[in-house]
């Protein structure tokens, strides 16, 4: 029995396989295939404690060229070790540029090095910052409102909303809207098949699923119709808003959200790569239909002089794009899960590292990664760039932080007893709640499982399920420090649980990464393992039909019955869509779904449809089967079992939005 089970699980990987990656929030480092928009963990270990009394800058980050060797080996390492073809670093301090430098190659079949100042990456979620940046000078001028409902700015659409309190403006800054993420179809092919940004979300916006304010759940969609307010209430593009607004005024004369850049700059973007069987490979040109979430490229230098204006709250030399007070709002934390947990502000998503609390924002997009880190009371921030995805950012903000920035003072964190009844009622299976939920696209969400079980003396321990596709993961050690309170064992850093209305553990906040971020209990029914069970008997009993319906008759020349029949053309049909499918996105590419859904999965779709009257259909060659007793009983049971099958098979397609066209 294991064989054919393990096989059907192998089948699934395909269908599984659907997580885009975000390139990676983190993409959660799972080494699974990813789609292009999904933003990487910061896998670092947070420590979110009472900042101690630091400097107001770093006491030895003071010297550029000591700093430089200190770059250059972590860098050059990375680059290495990473496999990354190029990488550029600003860092600024005290408002001005104290560190600038490229690594590696921009292109490498023409090799053209990465040069500081002309070299262009696209940024991907970094934009997400533009975007807020933009929203707060409207709200300065009185032109939105922040608690105003989103539906009030809109005509053309509304954003779905079942629930009585409204989603704000603000919330869409927060991730806490209620909205969730969207993979299939948020890229064109060309330049010219990009759609109009209201448009594009009145067709694919995602509705709301959470009670607004309630939760934070990443969505770059959220932002995306932040800049459709943006046009709304400014009367002119997005791109244009940025450009005359924030880019000109801050001299960012080699940025844009243009896709492509334009003449001169195109010639100047780095090429992206992906590293696959030894050797660099060139990834195409993603033409984003969320500009605002995505769209920009810009030079490490021009990072250079955003950090700054934020640092110097809303001022770069002569230009002013923001007042202070407002600079301070959008800093300030608006959200967070537990007040011993990073959380958010307006697009500035906290860190806590060393005793210190740092914002910023990373960005992934298929052949590129960027990260921004500002460190407002130390007056510095960092911004680095690579033409592939890596975690070149994380690990060097914290080498950066230990070295520049070492703890000084432990406070200490005494851990409390809890009794088994309590660690009981935390167990079970979460799952992140940033995953699609409105199309075939669900199918990613079991690789976003975590196990939480009883570990030794009083803790609990944090694992991924063991599927034997997955690999190896670390594990997480929990201490408790309040009844819904833990302290990780691996980094010091805290997770929290929640409670939903009726005091029922229901949620699990910040449990592997050091950024916010929260998890859903999900139901037994909902285990990754009972539902690949379900379809491995599926599959099984409906290859027996195949074989008893279709083959033998066929091989024997024996005379062909109308119920085995239809049983072997529904047991085929739906083995031909269980395999089908998953291996027709392999072979397309399954990150090309971002362009949209190939013509041959819309045509695999149509197999359920059709199994789905054909299960009806079984179930009354079934019944009147037994009524007149007119097989033999093995006969009967193995229809039964084959009818069981086809109706157990619809609502768990259902499930996963596989019934129909959901996409």
């Amino acid at each position: 029995m294991y064989k054919p089970i393990k096989f059907i699980c192998w089948v699934l990987i395909g269908i599984l396989f659907f997580s885009m990656s975000g390139l990676p929030s983190l993409a959660r480092d799972v080494n699974v295939p990813k789609f292009p928009l999904s933003e990487p963990q910061q896998q670092q270990p947070t420590e979110p404690k009472q900042p101690v009394i630091t400097s107001p800058t770093a006491p030895g980050l003071s010297n550029p060229q000591e700093f430089e060797g200190f770059v250059d080996k972590i860098i050059n390492e990375e680059i290495s070790k990473s496999h990354v073809p190029g990488v550029a670093i600003s860092v600024v301090k005290d408002g001005k540029l104290f560190f600038a430098k490229g690594y590696g190659y921009a292109n490498l079949e023409k090799n053209i090095p990465v040069v500081i100042d002309k070299t262009l990456f696209r940024v991907a979620s970094i934009s997400k910052l533009f975007a807020a940046t933009a929203a707060m000078q409207l709200y300065e001028q009185g032109k939105l409102d922040l608690d105003a409902d989103i539906n009030k700015y809109l005509t053309s659409f509304q954003l779905e909303n079942p629930y009585p309190e409204p989603a704000k403006v603000a919330q869409l800054m927060t991730h806490t809207d209620g909205t969730t993420k969207r993979r299939i179809g948020l890229a064109a092919r060309t330049a010219a098949e990009i759609k109009p940004l209201g448009d594009y979300l009145a067709e694919y916006m995602p509705p709301v699923v959470w009670q607004p304010g309630k939760l934070y759940s990443y969505s770059s969609h959220s932002t995306a119709l932040l800049g459709y307010l943006v046009e709304k209430v400014s009367g002119i593009p997005f791109v244009e808003y940025i450009d005359k607004n924030i880019l000109q005024p801050l001299n960012m004369g080699r940025s844009t959200f243009l896709q492509p850049p334009p003449p001169p700059l195109a010639d100047d973007l780095a090429v992206g790569y992906q590293y696959q069987n030894g050797k660099f490979k060139a990834v195409p040109y993603l033409y984003l239909n969320i500009a605002p979430a995505a769209s920009m490229s810009s030079t490490a230098t021009d990072m250079a002089n955003f950090m700054i204006a934020h640092l110097q709250y809303g001022r770069y030399e002569n230009s002013r794009i923001l007042e202070q007070d407002t600079v301070r709002l959008m800093h300030e934390q608006h959200f967070t899960h537990h007040p011993k947990l990073p959380g958010t502000g307006y697009s500035f998503r906290e860190r806590l590292e060393n005793n210190i609390r740092v914002i910023g924002h990373l960005g992934s997009l298929r052949g590129y990664s960027s990260s921004l880190t500002l460190m407002p009371e130390q007056n510095i921030g960092i911004f680095i760039a690579t033409n592939s995805f890596s975690g070149v950012a994380g690990k060097f903000l914290t080498q950066f932080l230990d070295r520049y920035f070492p703890v000084t003072n432990q406070p200490s964190v005494k851990p409390i007893a809890l009794t088994e009844e309590q660690l009981n009622r935390l167990t079970g299976t979460y799952r992140d709640l940033e995953y699609p939920r409105d199309t075939f696209a669900k199918v990613t969400a079991p690789f976003k499982h975590i196990n939480i079980k009883k570990g030794g003396n009083g803790t609990l321990t944090i694992s991924t399920p063991g599927l034997f596709f997955l690999g190896s993961t670390p594990k997480h050690t929990l201490i408790p420090v309040e009844p819904l309170l833990f302290k990780r064992v691996e980094d010091d850093a805290f997770t929290a649980f929640g409670e939903d209305s009726r005091g029922n553990i229901a949620f699990v906040f910040n449990p592997l990464w050091s950024k916010i971020g929260a998890y859903e209990r999900i139901p037994w029914y909902e285990t990754i393992w009972l539902q690949l069970g379900v379809i491995g008997f599926c599959a099984i009993v409906f290859l027996s039909a195949s074989i008893v319906g279709l083959i033998r008759p066929l091989i024997s020349k024996q005379k062909f019955s109308s119920a085995w029949v239809v049983a072997g053309i529904a047991g085929t049909l739906n083995l031909g869509f269980l395999i089908g499918l998953p291996l027709s996105l392999w072979l397309i590419g399954v990150w090309k779904l971002v362009y949209g859904v190939p013509g041959i999965v819309v045509a695999l779709l149509c197999l359920p449809l059709i199994t789905t009257v054909l299960a009806l259909v079984l179930s009354l060659f079934t019944g009147l089967a037994w009524v007149n007793n007119s097989w033999s009983f093995i006969k009967r049971s193995h229809y039964s079992l084959i009818t069981l099958a086809g109706l157990i098979f619809i609502p768990l397609l259902g499930y996963w939005n596989l019934l129909g066209f959901q996409f």
